[in-house]
């Protein structure tokens, strides 16, 4: 794997739009006597979809037919999703509990019937995309790959010109792809994750190893052994288990496959890796806020439609994203900065103005005389 150079944005330090930002988030908090964690109702929240989530598993293991397994099966896969969407994701930025030993434990616990390793996916969404989204070579989650083509620095090449048509799939395997390769490639040192602290080492070995053992048995051996009678074997399970894999990642990238892709920039640093632009100028050139239709369905899903807020204040729970976004808004307005709210049709429709733009064929510049 090629060496990048480190990636320097433009001081902040100074950054009159980020000092009235911060002034004014805070001054939030305080007017409601509250910190940036997670507080009782989202705990409830919490509490609701992991006792669903228990009684779907429940369900499933007792069900006498196939068709009682599997609606109950799914649901419990859906759920999971659900719950680390809620709970997991903030868990990872630190956000959920005051306690930061008790936002590593969750996001393990969380983690496991979804199927991701927490360390792992940590890593890639916190420290690389978070930090880097849309940059070339650096952004994780726009990595080339012969499915998506996602930047205009990629190569191209025909199966692309599909991608507005096909990229429905691609969402559905992006979970069982990232339980069952990516987080392997991370863990043999396959992929750019492997140099970051905290991978290696026989305790990082085992806590990988047993919590994808946790998962397997949950989805699998548990299920298989409860079910003998139903007459539902490993590979009909097996079945059943990546049609739940692929419902999940479909609610996941449903939700912010659009947001980096809606009208936004992409970058290519040089040798020098430098930024024309403050980090958090680079979080308006490349990602938005979506608000959903009713607006009640932002409760389930965890803040990520107000995507861009998220990545201005990745370290407050999702709770406080309604009002926050309002604030973004406001004080973009007073720096020049574009602060862009879509509903759900138009982000649906900028995404795929998007997969079609990047699925043409780029012009070959005329040679030079």
């Amino acid at each position: 794997m090629s060496t990048l150079p480190p990636l320097r944005f433009q001081a902040a330090a100074g950054s009159a739009f980020r000092r009235e930002l911060m002034l004014e988030a805070d001054a939030y908090l305080k007017s409601r006597a509250t910190d940036r964690f997670g507080d009782g109702w989202l705990a409830l929240k919490a509490a609701g979809l992991a006792a669903a989530l228990v009684l779907a598993y429940v369900l499933a293991l007792t069900a006498g037919t196939r068709w009682h397994f599997v609606p109950a099966y799914v649901a419990f896969l859906f759920l999971a999703m659900a719950l680390a969407m809620n709970t997991l994701h903030d868990a990872a930025h630190g956000a959920l509990f005051r306690s930061p030993r008790l936002n590593r434990w969750w996001k393990r616990l969380a983690s496991i019937p979804v199927g991701i390793d927490a360390g792992y996916w940590t890593l890639r969404h916190v420290h690389f995309h978070h930090t880097y989204a849309n940059v070339e070579g650096y952004d994780l989650d726009t990595e080339p790959n012969p499915f998506l083509r996602q930047t205009p620095f990629q190569a191209w090449a025909p199966q692309y010109r599909y991608q507005h048509l096909y990229w429905p799939l691609v969402a559905a395997l992006s979970l069982p792809y990232l339980c069952w390769y990516s987080d392997w490639a991370d863990r043999f040192g396959a992929t750019k994750v492997a140099g970051s602290s905290g991978t290696s080492g026989w305790r990082e070995w085992a806590v990988f190893l047993l919590s994808k053992a946790a998962h397997i048995a949950i989805v699998g051996v548990l299920p298989a052994i409860a079910l003998r009678q139903a007459g539902i074997g490993w590979w009909e399970l097996a079945g059943w288990y990546l049609l739940g894999q692929m419902l999940a990642s479909c609610l996941l990238v449903a939700m912010i496959l659009g947001t980096h892709w809606a009208e936004v920039e992409f970058f290519q640093p040089g040798a020098d890796g430098r930024m024309p632009h403050t980090w958090h100028e680079h979080s308006f050139l490349t990602t938005c806020d979506w608000m959903p239709e009713p607006a009640w369905v932002g409760y389930w899903l965890g803040g990520l439609n107000a995507h861009l807020t998220h990545h201005l204040f990745p370290t407050y729970s999702h709770r406080h994203y309604p009002a926050l976004a309002a604030i973004v808004s406001r004080v973009a307005s007073r720096h020049g900065l574009v602060y862009r709210e879509l509903n759900y049709s138009q982000l649906i429709t900028s995404q795929q103005t998007f997969l079609r733009a990047m699925g043409r064929r780029p012009e070959t510049p005329a040679p030079s005389l």
